[in-house]
């Protein structure tokens, strides 16, 4: 099997909820989404989907994700997708970094093993070991009370497990934890999450002020160092996130920072094969496992499903169903949750079907049209 073709589309994915508000003024009514289809000369076809959450959130953005791609997408036409160390070899052999680029024609090439296989991808990075897992949601940045109110509501729909969205002025988001650990019970996992908003000064005020509270805080400040310092002397479990970019920022995340886990992004590691080696590391590590993406829809929700559906059930911390947020249903809105559990796809590859009619016309095309 060699790959002949790859086709990269854009599509609007919107926020369901109305407006994502994140820390720094950070806001969000839709996303411009990269989606990636590999074809083959064996007439299977692989998707993979990148999705960033803004320009300034990490460092990638659109137009530079689909610059790298046509680059990747020369250096890949005659290879075989399905031996996918083969594919990732060639691809860092052409771009050095670009890892948010790399991402979707990993997933993509995976999905086409599955395919072929007549597998669902969980089958093939060790499977199912969790036919149904707890789902997260995010909940914007807004006032305590709107905070509270969302979770209320959310509850009331089966989610329990909620990622507050910090970062501002100290004193304020303190209110904002209170008020939704006080909108759950004690099965509520909250985790109050600063995307690295705070300064060092306002995250020691900040993880200070909700000493004693039932939550875990997530990448206090933007580099490892900082959130080391901020906190320092707390007992809340600390994740970090967007500082860890390799394996060994993971042993220091939890040799040096002393946090109990990390959220694995697909973009930020270069696809499936990287989250699911990361993913490994942490339950060898005894680290709870936080798995996700910056944004997306139908394909990124189902490859999220099948690593955590993979994952060990004791490990799992935090993963969402991003196409519950967003309107991004290219897949007819499947996978589907239920009652704030999702379960993987059954079917071969990712297990979904993409509706080429809402895509359109691709942006451009790589090798045979």
């Amino acid at each position: 099997m060699k790959i002949i073709g790859i086709d990269v589309y854009s599509y609007t994915v919107g926020y369901a909820h109305g407006t994502y508000i994140m820390s720094g003024d950070r806001v969000a009514q839709s996303e411009d989404g990269t989606v990636v289809r590999v074809r083959t000369d064996d007439g299977i076809s692989g998707w993979g989907e990148i999705t960033t959450l803004g320009k300034v959130y990490l460092p990638t953005f659109p137009e530079g994700i689909r610059t790298a791609l046509k680059d990747l997408g020369e250096a890949l036409i005659g290879h075989d997708p399905t031996n996918i160390a083969k594919i990732n070899r060639v691809m860092n052999a052409t771009l050095m970094g670009q890892e948010f680029a790399k991402s979707p024609i990993d997933i993509a090439c995976w999905d086409i093993k599955g395919r072929a296989l007549n597998l669902p991808v969980s089958s093939l990075i060790g499977g199912v070991i969790n036919d149904r897992f707890p789902i997260y949601e995010a909940v914007p940045l807004t006032t305590p009370e709107e905070m509270g109110a969302f979770i209320e509501a959310r509850r009331a729909a089966g989610i329990n497990r909620f990622q507050l969205k910090v970062g501002n002025n100290p004193f304020d988001d303190i209110a904002r934890v209170q008020a939704s650990v006080e909108a759950g019970d004690t099965n509520t996992v909250i985790v109050a999450d600063s995307n690295g908003g705070w300064s060092l000064a306002a995250a020691k005020l900040a993880v200070q002020g909700m000493a004693g509270l039932p939550v875990f805080v997530e990448q206090p400040c933007r580099s490892t160092a900082d959130c080391i310092l901020a906190h320092r002397g707390s007992c809340l479990p600390l994740i970090l996130d967007e500082s860890i970019v390799n394996h060994d920022e993971v042993f220091r995340a939890k040799y040096e920072a002393n946090a109990v886990s990390i959220n694995l992004k697909f973009g930020k590691l270069g696809g499936l094969s990287n989250v699911v080696k990361a993913r490994d590391l942490l339950q060898d590590l005894n680290m709870a496992v936080s798995v996700e993406d910056m944004w997306g829809g139908d394909i990124i929700t189902a490859a999220t499903s099948h690593i955590a559906a993979t994952t060990r059930p004791e490990s799992l911390l935090m993963t969402p169903f991003f196409n519950d947020w967003t309107d991004g249903h290219l897949a007819n809105y499947s996978p589907r949750s239920s009652d704030g559990y999702g379960s993987a796809p059954t079917g071969a590859g990712l297990g979904i079907e993409v509706d080429l009619q809402k895509l359109g016309k691709p942006l451009f095309t790589v090798g045979a049209n």
